[in-house]
């Protein structure tokens, strides 16, 4: 799988206070970060992912690359929501911290919620693409919130002068009754990392439909460990089944001489079963040989009384 590192800029304005989305626009983003997280590092362990805001006074990293759920959930709850966007910054930023990564063979990524109105012109943000594409920067964009035609036009010229041979996307995602991140698993941003969608009825893998579609009813995003536990289970379940499949197989005749399970392994005099027949087979040679004895002494005497 593809080993990224990944900075996730999250839309702290005060226009995700909106409740247009499922339960807030600020709480869906918070959902996505965590599916993202997970998406990411499910398709490579050694793939890293950071979170900064873009909101308030400036553009703050809350949290740099990390592969540590627990401090990109800090990160998240240490956000404020306050004052507006501050976009093009906002990527720069992202983009110095990704030049700084430990693991200078992993992917630079870009992943960006936008939820507000966007300030920046056109022109600029055509120059700002350009330059990320040169440093070979990848972006993906979430549009979500304020969907006005300006803002989805920039977003789109944005988008065509970063296109590179690693895929940068943008998800024009409208409020609806679903959760902003399963209809997030459904656009290229993260079906590219095998994320298969959540909720619906019964899915492939054994999950059933009073899971909310999740592989054993459990949601990998929010407890991945208790997931792989249970996947984990699953296999070694499966693998003594078929072991114990294969000891009920029948088998061939049994060998003689060999006693069955329920055979006793003593006569009734309290002797080991194979060793009395084998006492009996010696008394039998032993009386056989006078007899052949016998026979040549017999022999001899006939050849004795020829000669006379």
């Amino acid at each position: 799988m593809v080993l990224e590192a990944t900075m996730i800029v999250v839309d702290n304005s005060e226009s995700s206070r909106n409740g247009d989305y499922v339960p807030s626009r600020w709480e869906a983003q918070s959902d996505a970060v965590n599916l993202i997280f997970s998406a990411k590092t499910q398709a490579n362990p050694e793939s890293s992912v950071g979170l900064m805001s873009m909101g308030g006074k400036g553009p703050e990293v809350l949290v740099t690359l990390t592969t540590d759920f627990g401090k990109v959930l800090d990160g998240i709850h240490r956000t404020k929501i306050r004052g507006s966007t501050h976009l093009a910054t906002g990527i720069q930023i992202a983009g110095l911290a990704l030049k700084h990564r430990q693991n200078k063979s992993q992917r630079q990524r870009i992943i960006v919620f936008t939820c507000s109105p966007i300030e920046e012109s056109e022109k600029d943000l055509v120059k700002l693409a350009k330059r990320m594409k040169k440093n070979n920067i990848s972006i993906d964009f979430i549009a979500f919130g304020d969907l006005e035609p300006d803002n989805t036009k920039k977003l789109e010229v944005f988008n065509e002068n970063i296109k590179g041979g690693d895929g940068s996307h943008l998800a024009i995602i409208p409020p609806g009754p679903s959760l902003l991140s399963d209809t997030l698993v459904t656009t290229p941003i993260l079906s590219a990392d095998g994320v298969a969608p959540r909720g619906g009825g019964a899915e492939e893998g054994g999950a059933d439909s009073g899971g909310g579609g999740f592989e054993f009813g459990v949601d990998p995003s929010t407890d991945p460990e208790l997931a792989l536990a249970l996947r984990l289970s699953m296999e070694e379940e499966k693998a003594r089944q078929e072991k114990e499949g294969e000891k009920d197989e029948p088998k061939g005749e049994s060998l003689e001489g060999i006693p069955e399970e329920n055979q006793s392994l003593l006569d009734s005099q309290g002797e080991a079963s194979g060793s009395r027949g084998d006492k009996m087979d010696e008394d039998k040679k032993e009386s056989s040989e006078p007899r052949e004895e016998k026979k040549k002494d017999g022999d001899g005497d006939g050849d004795k009384m020829d000669t006379a």
